[in-house]
């Protein structure tokens, strides 16, 4: 077993399995949530400690299997954009002039959740017509099993890397408390592919480093008579690491999307994270929601965006000089 699966499992066993000893979710109750709503920096100090010690704070443990505290109601950041996720993992619904993209599936226990957040957008789900994945860890691909046979007309797409990475995780989950299905794969994409959809354009950027197989995707949103380029970067953390080349490629996909959104001709402004906390998204949530007419949209924001880069590359840096010393030895 390789060790991106073995780490993925890890992680799955932490998530899934309920911090109460493996207790059922359908059976476990919260007496407190340890966040009130969905606050990004108090969620990433607790990733954080997670992060440190490997060890999973109890607290954080039952707050990612309780259906009530991940519960966020879909709104919609752009005219064509609804976000239809969970507090800790991201979904997006990108509506076209000829149907919908969604992007990441969720997983297991919040899946039927994503499709009762679809509902509410008044999406047909005939018109849903990809879901792109952007790689290959459960929480991210974990609904897809589940979500497909709602969704006649979709194809599902990932890089083939994401793809094998998806399979073999699943495969090597079965038989195990956190066991999960995976489909087969169908539309494989690399980079430089687009997908035009209703005047749309999505954009698939490959991005090793969080996985091998992380690929991200631009496309456009819309505000008003405004169109802005939109970036959901496939993957942030550095959880599930081989070695010091993986970071290397971390650190190259990072200055890639740097370059994107330098660049004025792709002049990418918006990121649509796929972990909320990562950089307030519930925050700038309710900044939107009190905005008032004449006022920017808080999410075209290409200067937080170069800052949050730039924060994952110096995490980047430090790692790599542990996981070069780590290979000396």
């Amino acid at each position: 077993m390789t060790r991106f699966i073995k780490i993925a499992l890890q992680c799955c066993r932490l998530v899934i399995v309920s911090a109460l000893g493996g207790a059922s979710l359908a059976g476990a109750s919260v007496q407190a949530q340890p966040f009130d709503g969905c606050p990004s920096s108090p969620i990433m100090e607790k990733f954080a400690d997670f992060g440190r010690t490997g060890k999973m704070p109890p607290e954080l443990g039952k707050w990612l299997n309780d259906s009530e505290g991940q519960y966020v109601k879909p709104w919609k950041p752009f005219d064509n954009v609804d976000y239809v996720g969970i507090c800790w993992v991201s979904a997006w619904l990108v509506h076209t002039d000829d149907g919908s993209v969604l992007i990441d599936t969720l997983y297991g226990p919040f899946t039927d959740q994503l499709i009762d957040n679809l509902k509410s957008t008044g999406v047909d789900f005939d018109d849903i017509k990809y879901v792109l994945m952007t790689h290959g860890h459960f929480d991210h691909v974990g609904g897809a099993a589940a979500l497909k046979p709602h969704l006649p007309n979709a194809t599902f797409v990932m890089t083939q890397g994401g793809w094998d990475e998806a399979v073999e995780s699943a495969e090597a989950s079965q038989g195990t408390r956190r066991a999960w299905k995976m489909i087969k794969p169908e539309m494989v994409v690399k980079d430089g592919d687009r997908i035009e959809l209703g005047g749309n354009s999505f954009e698939v950027i490959e991005t090793p480093g969080h996985t091998w197989g992380t690929a991200s995707y631009l496309y456009d949103v819309q505000d008003g008579d405004q169109t802005y380029r939109a970036i959901t970067i496939g993957g942030l953390g550095l959880n599930a690491i081989e070695g010091p080349t993986q970071v290397e490629a971390y650190i190259e996909s990072v200055d890639r999307v740097r370059s994107l959104v330098e660049d004025a001709n792709e002049h990418v402004q918006v990121h649509l994270t796929t972990h909320g906390f990562s950089n307030n998204l519930d925050e700038n949530r309710q900044i939107l929601a009190g905005r008032s007419a004449g006022e920017p949209n808080v999410f075209v924001d290409p200067d937080a965006l170069l800052t949050q880069v730039g924060s994952l590359r110096a995490g980047a840096e430090k790692r790599l000089a542990k996981e070069q010393e780590k290979a000396k030895q």
